[in-house]
């Protein structure tokens, strides 16, 4: 069987999973139920490996953005609950149904159609409601979220099982962001009390992402749903770090392909935009943007050799970049070297997304398939 033995490689540190879901399960009180977000191949992580880990320590639920992801997960045997994010197209109801999928529902036609689907399967497909209290994506509105909740009730084949909703500045630390998030949270509990009014149980609430679970434990209410700080890091970087002691759990490794020495003036790399300004060593990295490692980080980025950073020489290439190794330069050919990751003095997502100006979602979910995953702990 063919081994892929590249030298770029995402180290996947599955230790930290269990132990962000513990930082998660004591922020949360240890009484709430969790869904992980393992969309976008859990954020680049790898879907099927950390829904096994996540599962094997004790979450209740996975969550996923489209169909085809949650099929993978079936087809990778994990029978636990899996809620969809999204909303589907007409030609993938069936599919929800056929592999027991847990669908957030907005508006009555589509619970129509799952119902349909349903009764012709023969099957009871549970569901949650999504209210939009203000992020203005999917969800119905406050107001109609019971008559929703009344729609369903009426079917045959479907059944309410919760209610959520989702926060778009809970991260954030800004006074006007935290009144903004608490007076979701009050939308939120005025639809809910409406629903119960209607003498319906509206099932499992949850509304509370990554920077609620920090900062908002008004917003726990049955299940909490993280996704980055499951993955290691918190939502802002301004929020309190003392929170909870994240622990990254990719780091994305590699070698050093070639060294040689160049001359006071020579120029690096495409466009000519770096000259060494002293005879030094050159090191190249077969790593390059369409492994995800992002063009920004063009003469900015630096990686960890023996506990030493080194910076990138010149522009980031597709399948490779340079470092400058300075002119006494000790490191050898094929040495390792750590692009970014949880290790002590190396740069990590966050550190990444702050100098290419985004985020450590971006990051990690951008390693793309090209390079290999392995797996420890």
């Amino acid at each position: 069987m063919y081994e892929n033995k590249r030298a770029t490689r995402a180290i996947i540190h599955l230790e930290n999973i269990s132990h962000n879901l513990d930082c998660i399960k004591k922020l949360t009180g240890g009484s709430r139920k969790i869904c992980v977000a393992v969309k976008a191949d859990a954020y680049g992580h790898g879907a099927v490996e950390v829904s096994q880990k996540a599962l094997q320590w004790g979450v209740d639920f996975l969550a996923v953005a489209t169909v085809p992801e949650a099929i993978i997960l079936r087809e990778a045997g994990i029978k636990a609950p899996i809620i969809l994010f999204s909303i589907a197209l007409d030609k993938e109801i069936s599919q929800i149904v056929d592999y027991d999928i847990t669908p957030f529902i907005a508006e009555k036609n589509y619970v129509q159609k799952i119902q349909s689907f349903a009764k012709a399967f023969n099957k009871t497909i549970n569901v949650h409601i999504k209210i939009d209290t203000g992020m203005g994506r999917i969800g119905v509105t406050p107001d109609l979220a019971p008559d929703l909740a009344e729609t369903v009730e009426k079917m045959s084949n479907i059944k309410l099982e919760g209610v959520c909703t989702h926060f778009p500045v809970s991260d954030s630390p800004d006074p006007d962001d935290i009144a903004f998030t608490e007076k979701q949270i009050k939308v939120f509990t005025k639809s809910i009390e409406a629903i119960k009014a209607k003498g319906i149980d509206p099932g499992i609430l949850h509304t509370a992402n990554s920077g609620a679970i920090i900062a908002h434990p008004d917003a726990h209410f049955d299940m909490v749903r993280p996704g980055i700080c499951l993955y290691g890091y918190y939502p802002d970087q301004r929020m309190d770090k003392s929170a909870g002691d994240f622990r990254p759990v990719m780091e994305l490794v590699s070698k050093i392909s070639f060294i040689k020495k160049v001359k006071k003036g020579t120029s690096i790399s495409y466009g000519r935009t770096w000259t060494a300004k002293e005879d030094t060593w050159i090191g190249s990295i077969p790593a390059g943007y369409a492994d995800g490692y992002n063009r920004l980080l063009s003469s900015k980025g630096e990686v960890q050799i023996k506990g030493k950073r080194y910076p990138i020489a010149g522009r980031v290439c597709m399948d490779q970049f340079m470092v400058d190794l300075g002119p006494d330069s000790e490191v050898e050919l094929y040495e390792n070297l750590v692009i970014f990751g949880p290790d002590e003095g190396a740069l990590d997502a966050a550190d990444i997304g702050d100098l290419t100006g985004t985020i450590p979602y971006e990051v990690t979910c951008n390693i793309n398939k090209r390079v290999p995953r392995d797996y420890v702990g």
